[in-house]
């Protein structure tokens, strides 16, 4: 998972993530997601698939989606919290 490379709704790896992967990255999503005003009380995995999709229900949105926000949220915070960064110094 990377912010640079984001997972596409339709990527075969998502159809193998169980209902508990998905509460546990759902879980991780609210709690990275948090300061940023990101709260999603109601998530939860989705029973189903549309057009190979899995889908969370938060508004039936692929589970690519969450994965992709939290990759960003992480990538954010490593850059903020003085991880790596793009520019080098001058």
């Amino acid at each position: 998972m990377s912010a640079h490379h984001p997972l596409r709704p339709a990527d075969p790896a998502l159809l193998h993530l169980t209902g508990r992967q998905l509460t546990e990255l759902i879980i991780e999503l609210r709690t990275e997601g948090r300061e940023f005003g990101l709260l999603w009380p109601s998530a939860h995995p989705g029973g189903t698939t549309l057009n190979g999709r899995r889908l969370v229900n938060l508004g039936n949105v692929p589970a690519s989606t969450p994965i992709n926000l939290l990759a960003l949220l992480r990538e954010y915070k490593r850059n903020r919290d003085g991880g790596h960064h793009r520019f080098p110094d001058s």
